[in-house]
């Protein structure tokens, strides 16, 4: 038995690693984005943004997640799933996963609970073209990238 099996990792990342390292620092930054924006700042980096809660895939636990976000009508808004261009990030899996159990927070606004859509084809495309017109640098963060980012319609529910 190695060390990592019995520390119960079975085999993840150890809690001296790199990546666990950048995860902690991607929940510190989520956390004070979070609150930044339950205060009221309702941008970031020239973006509006939201509070996206899911449940956890295999944990059941809740999740919350700051995203930039575009207006997709008066009812709806769209986000992206781009995760840094390699995978698929965590809120994503986790909002497939469970997409009845999905509500966005906007500043001063309680939680609302909302439908998930992923769009494909031509509504995805009239989405994207909307998304990058307003924000150029998701083109480029595309265009880095082998994998089509998901572009996913929240209405209300």
């Amino acid at each position: 038995m190695t060390q990592d099996q019995q520390a119960g990792s079975r085999g993840g990342r150890r809690p001296g690693s790199p990546g666990a390292l950048s995860r902690w620092v991607q929940r510190r930054m989520n956390a004070r984005t979070n609150t930044r924006i339950r205060r009221g700042r309702s941008r970031f980096m020239g973006m509006d943004v939201l509070i996206l809660h899911t449940v956890g895939r295999r944990s059941g636990q809740p999740r919350q997640t700051p995203l930039a976000w575009f207006a997709d009508g008066e009812d709806a808004r769209l986000i992206v799933a781009s995760g840094g261009g390699t995978r698929h990030p965590d809120w994503y899996v986790n909002l497939m996963a469970h997409p009845d159990r999905v509500s966005i927070e906007s500043p001063g606004r309680d939680a609302v609970p909302v439908t998930p859509q992923r769009l494909d084809g031509a509504d995805r495309e009239q989405a994207w073209q909307r998304i990058t017109d307003a924000q150029p640098r998701y083109a480029k963060y595309q265009g880095k990238s082998d994998r089509e980012y998901p572009v996913i319609r929240l209405t209300r529910r």
